[in-house]
């Protein structure tokens, strides 16, 4: 492992990622690898615990200071007091109506508090801490610049036994700097509206694992029977089929947490006052979230892969009533056009999955009918789907709380 001291930097991460010049490698657009020319076979391998993903797109955040922990949860939905060394959350920064704004995985190593973010948050999530800091004794930096992310679904540290680790592991404080995500439980004060019993996170063993961005260049020299690699593209469909949300894919304008689930892992029912912390509790308690999370399986007989953003509409059906034909005023029979598919939502992440086919995360309304036929818009064509309920509409109401009746209402 290597130590985590040195000074800071904004510095920007390389455009393309070193891991370029491993075989196969396919620019995801953002310099890492989206595949390195065998995507469902790196998805294996991944799912496996037998490959890593490059992550050096992504940034990194810190918080240093003896008030950092109590000030970032007077910030955010999670409770930060008292997180011990090597123990990882992560956190939701809400606007004052308790919409989503900024996503954070933390872990602390007992003097910083490590925050992992998409590249486009470091930015605005750090300017915005920065402006928050008042008083108080912390200092926010950026470390994209020489930090990058290794992600995994197996432990990368070494083993109990001695061995060494697989990657040069970053140390900080005698910690290594490794998150764990959280998502394969309901988290301390969390609450998930999923059905717990049949949760596909249970069997999600996700991590992701710091290291200098100076040993990338080694790491990719390795050979591939030493570290083999996967695009962000087999991370993607395993990352959907346990229903996991991200910041970058499920995320818009109107996103609060209860829609995606978010509650399980990243808030905090029983703390104290956040900005959005009403809204939270509001909805979970007597209300229920506009929308909901839905993962999709997708028909893949036509080969086709809707993008994200592809609307969501009610399959028509294939029951419906023959529709009359109309006398137009030349006396042919022509039948009136066909009335458009209601829309109900959209997708938000897709992905070909090695087991399932193709699949989807999707955001619809929630009065959308759980058992109905849904289907995809992708080009001139309908994709059929089947909705797998991962929030429900019941969701929220926790309370319990009953219905006044009317103003001048009879009971009968």
């Amino acid at each position: 492992m290597t130590d985590a001291g040195g000074p800071t930097t904004d510095a920007a991460p390389p455009a393309v990622s070193p891991f370029s010049v491993r075989d196969g490698f396919v620019d995801d657009g953002s310099g890492v690898a989206a595949h390195y020319g065998n995507p469902l076979g790196e998805q294996r391998r991944l799912a496996r615990g037998a490959a890593v993903v490059d992550l050096s797109d992504r940034g990194v955040l810190t918080v240093t200071g003896p008030d950092r922990l109590s000030w970032l949860n007077s910030l955010t939905s999670q409770a930060l007091v008292g997180l011990a060394p090597g123990v990882s959350t992560e956190t939701l920064l809400l606007d004052a109506n308790g919409r989503l704004e900024h996503a954070a995985r933390v872990v602390d190593d007992g003097e910083t508090a490590w925050l992992l973010v998409e590249r486009s948050e470091v930015g605005p999530l750090g300017t915005w801490l920065d402006r928050m800091r008042f008083m108080l004794r912390v200092e926010v930096a950026d470390r994209t610049g020489d930090v990058a992310t290794i992600g995994s679904m197996h432990d990368l540290t070494g083993g109990a036994d001695g061995t060494d680790p697989l990657v040069p592991v970053m140390t900080s404080n005698d910690t290594a700097l490794v998150w764990v995500d959280p998502w394969h439980e309901v988290t301390v004060g969390g609450h998930s509206y999923a059905d717990p019993d049949h949760h596909p996170g249970h069997d999600w063993t996700y991590r992701e694992t710091l290291v200098r961005r100076s040993d990338l260049d080694a790491l990719a020299a390795l050979p591939a029977d030493r570290l083999a690699v996967a695009g962000t593209l087999a991370l993607e469909a395993l990352r959907i089929e346990a229903w996991r949300p991200r910041l970058a894919t499920e995320v818009d304008e109107r996103t609060i947490p209860h829609e995606l689930d978010w509650m399980r892992s990243a808030v905090h029912l029983a703390k104290g006052c956040y900005r959005g912390q009403e809204t939270v509790a509001k909805v979970h308690n007597i209300g229920h979230p506009p929308r909901r999370l839905v993962m999709l399986h997708l028909d893949g007989s036509d080969g086709v892969l809707p993008e994200r953003g592809a609307e969501v509409v009610l399959a028509p059906s294939a029951t419906a009533d023959v529709v009359p034909k109309v006398e137009t005023a030349g006396g042919a029979a022509e039948a009136p056009e066909a009335a458009a598919p209601k829309s109900v939502g959209h997708v938000t992440s897709v992905a070909l999955h090695h087991e399932l086919g193709p699949i989807a995360l999707a955001l619809v309304k929630r009065g959308t009918d759980e058992a109905a036929p849904l289907a995809v818009v992708a080009d001139d064509l309908l994709v059929a789907a089947a909705q797998e309920i991962v929030v429900p509409a019941s969701a929220g109401a926790a309370a319990g709380v009953p219905r006044l009746p009317r103003l001048g209402a009879v009971r009968r």
